[in-house]
C-alpha cells in the first residue's frame, strides 16, 4: 500500500526548489506525494492532510522565519483530528541559526517527530519516514490485534 505524504513551503516562503527537489526523491521511492506549493497556510497542510487520508506532512521553510510560521501548527492538528500524522520539518528554520541542535529542540518541543536542517540529503529523509512509518503500522497492527483479541 503506498503511503501519502503532504509536502508544501510554509507561510510567506516562497523557496520552490527545494520541495521540488523532495517532491522527485519521496515519489522515486515509492511514496503519493501531495505537493502544495509555496506560501501554504497550516490550515492548508491540515485540509489535505484529511483530504488525502496522509500519514505524513512535510514542512519546508528555507526563509529563517518558521519558528513563527510554526506556532500552533500541532494543536491545530490535534483539533483536525490528526493525532496520529507523522510531521518533519526541514530546511534554514530560523534566522542566524547557528547552533542547529538548539533549533531541532524548538521544533521537537513544538511536536515535530523529527528536524532537518537545510543540508540533509533527501534520502536521509526518506529513511527516516519509511522507519517511523513502518514502526506506526507494527504499533497500529498490535492495537488492532489487542482489540480483537
Amino acid at each position: 500500500m503506498t503511503k501519502t505524504v503532504i509536502l508544501g513551503v510554509i507561510g510567506s516562503d516562497a523557496h520552490v526548489v527545494g520541495i521540488t527537489i523532495l517532491e522527485r526523491a519521496f515519489e522515486a521511492a515509492g511514496f503519493d506525494v501531495v505537493n502544495l506549493g509555496v506560501q501554504t497556510s497550516q490550515q492548508d497542510f491540515a485540509d489535505a492532510a484529511i483530504d488525502h487520508d496522509a500519514e505524513a506532512v512535510l514542512v519546508s521553510s528555507l526563509y529563517g522565519h518558521a519558528k513563527q510560521d510554526c506556532e500552533g501548527f500541532h494543536e491545530l492538528l490535534l483539533e483536525e483530528g490528526l493525532e496520529d500524522v507523522t510531521t518533519y520539518i526541514g530546511g534554514n528554520l530560523a534566522v542566524g541559526q547557528d547552533d542547529f541542535e538548539e533549533t531541532r529542540r524548538f521544533f521537537r518541543n513544538l511536536g515535530f517527530d523529527r528536524v532537518f536542517d537545510s543540508e540533509t540529503d533527501p534520502e536521509e529523509a526518506i529513511e527516516a519516514l519509511q522507519a517511523d512509518l513502518d514502526m506506526r503500522s507494527s504499533e497500529d497492527e498490535r492495537e488492532r490485534k489487542t482489540i480483537e483479541a
